[in-house]
């Protein structure tokens, strides 16, 4: 009755129930033999880590740095762990005041400018964390345009008047909340159209006032999907090094970065990359049990029209205030960046520029390929073979998206450099060759920490397009002869492609606005925009920087003009 699997015959057995005329077709699950295709997937999940742990602790240069790493801790340790809590907590906390209230806005009010404000607002995401460090440091500090024209308009000196500094801890806050309140914006959003409006109106009918009908009835229910946007601010904030460096703010990133490219400590490097990981992994555990016993109903039966029209002061007034976010974060940035292309564009254009973006789009282009083909395989096996390792293999995997990419890059390069000098040795003396670096010194290493780093993107989508594919198709499938490939190709695949398509652009986005790990994996004379970019900020070549940066939000767009589109279909 069935075709085969995996050179597995599936045995129907054929049940009589109290209704003779509607037999029910039960199968038995047939036993995985090949179970041995999960291990290298799971090796490159796990290697990452071991490897970081082992030249921590158990390699031979690991007790001789120990009396170092003692006097690292008693003097500048503590200042990077203070600076990164104090960082990411305070980034989370605006983003999470910023986007809620945005979110909130769109919403249940009706007012000038909503619709495409709606949109818009999503915007943010294309402009990378340390591109609008370098474009607003260079708009606000003391020689710039702001100071400057304040000085001319009133007649100031210096020390006349008191402004920011923009290369501070502040900065850094400002410019972080900036970059990722939309991913707050876009998860608040979801959950108040779901239940908002509802719970809002029927909290005001108990008389409530407009104050504290939101915080009791409209906060508690949408604050799991604002646990998890903060949660995954927090995560995107510890893990940047571009933004924080430029702005001098010492961070565990920034401490990492210094300890193995500055002092060529490795073993130092991979101690402060656990103390990261090791935060990193608290604040999802405690994020996790803030929420282990709460429980949350889905009160979502129709969709009940936006009830609340603003016009008037009120109404402009919502709409400065969710314009606001939006012209600091992505238009002024553009437009500082547009100014420093059109002030030195003869230094802007270079030659090379269409190799920057062949590289990044390569890079891009192979890491989302991997990360979404291996996403799909190992769902379609839990689904299809009901092996227990696919999922498991699947949440490591997914783990890898908690950690910072410097951690990360530290993880694959020690085993990549073993297995290179490995080969480099056994050439040497079965054919007395040396064929060089073969993976360190190729885009393999900057493809395997993209995908991984990012794993967790594609596997959000996957997941999410397995939810609407009930298992009773498998079910139909079988029984009318399909094997698991023939499932997967006629049934699975053509739901799962939007799903698929979304997660290929998103990781593709993610990692051409990766820096840690790319900075640290590329290969020799191998750049590509985000390295390129911090290259000249780094030697305050502004105006060469200017196009790349661009370059980046131009490539950007696309996933967010996506994304924009799948939020209004739902709304």
């Amino acid at each position: 009755m069935c075709g085969s699997s995996d050179g597995f015959k599936l045995r129907p057995r054929l049940l009589i129930p109290a209704h003779p005329s509607t037999p029910i077709i039960v199968e038995r699950r047939a036993p995985a033999k090949h179970w041995l295709v999960y291990l290298p997937i799971a090796l490159a999940a796990i290697l990452p880590l071991a490897a970081i742990v082992y030249t921590a602790f158990l390699s031979r240069d690991a007790s001789q740095s120990s009396a170092w790493f003692d006097h690292y801790a008693a003097t500048v340790l503590p200042r990077y762990v203070l600076n990164s809590a104090i960082l990411a907590i305070a980034v989370a906390t605006f983003a999470v005041v910023i986007g809620v209230f945005c979110a909130w806005q769109v919403e249940r009010y009706e007012f000038p400018g909503r619709r495409w404000l709606a949109w818009a607002l999503l915007l943010p995401m294309a402009m990378p964390a340390y591109v609008s460090a370098y474009a607003l440091s260079d708009f606000f500090q003391f020689s710039g345009p702001a100071q400057t024209w304040l000085r001319h308009t009133f007649q100031w000196v210096k020390g006349d008047y008191w402004f920011p500094e923009i290369a501070s801890m502040q900065g850094a806050i400002f410019v972080f909340s900036l970059s990722l309140f939309p991913y707050v914006y876009m998860l608040a959003r979801v959950s108040f159209a779901e239940r908002g409006t509802e719970l809002f109106e029927a909290a005001r009918t108990l008389g409530l006032s407009k104050r504290r009908a939101w915080w009791r009835a409209v906060v508690p229910t949408a604050r799991p999907a604002i646990a998890g946007a903060a949660l995954l601010v927090m995560m995107e904030t510890l893990a940047d090094f571009g933004a924080v460096s430029y702005f001098g703010v010492e961070t565990l990133t920034v401490g990492i970065y210094r300890a193995w490219q500055n002092m060529g400590n490795l073993v130092a490097a991979a101690q402060l990359a656990l103390s990261l990981l090791v935060i990193v992994v608290l604040i999802v555990w405690i994020e996790k049990r803030a929420r282990a016993r709460a429980r949350y109903a889905s009160a979502r039966s129709k969709r009940v029209a936006r009830v609340a029209v603003s016009r008037g002061a009120s109404g402009w007034a919502r709409t400065a205030l969710c314009t606001a976010p939006l012209i600091l974060g992505f238009v002024l940035p553009v437009a500082l960046l547009l100014r420093l292309l059109w002030r030195d564009a003869s230094l802007a254009f270079s030659g090379q520029t269409f190799t920057w973006v062949l590289n990044t789009v390569w890079v891009g282009v192979g890491a989302a390929l991997v990360a979404v083909a291996v996403s799909l395989w190992l769902h379609s096996q839990s689904r299809l073979s009901k092996h227990p390792l696919a999922p498991a293999i699947e949440r490591l995997l997914s783990f890898a998206y908690a950690v910072p990419g410097a951690v990360l890059a530290i993880g694959i390069l020690l085993p990549l450099a073993w297995l290179d000098n490995r080969m480099i040795e056994f050439a040497k003396s079965a054919f007395n060759a040396n064929p060089g670096l073969i993976l360190t010194g190729s885009v393999v290493a900057l493809i395997y920490a993209a995908a991984l780093r990012f794993y967790g993107v594609a596997s959000a989508n996957i997941t999410a397009g397995y939810a609407t594919l009930p298992v009773s198709l498998d079910d139909s499938a079988r029984v009318l002869g399909a094997n698991k490939r023939e499932t997967f190709r006629r049934v699975h695949w053509p739901i799962l492609r939007r799903a698929s398509a979304a997660a290929l652009l998103l990781l593709f986005i993610d990692t051409v606005k990766e820096l840690p790990a790319t900075l640290t994996l590329r290969p020799f004379n191998f750049e590509t925009l985000a390295t390129v970019t911090y290259n000249f900020v780094k030697d305050e070549r502004l105006g060469e920087a200017a196009l790349p940066s661009l370059l980046i939000v131009l490539i950007s767009l696309p996933a967010i003009a996506w994304l924009a589109r799948k939020q209004d279909a739902t709304h």
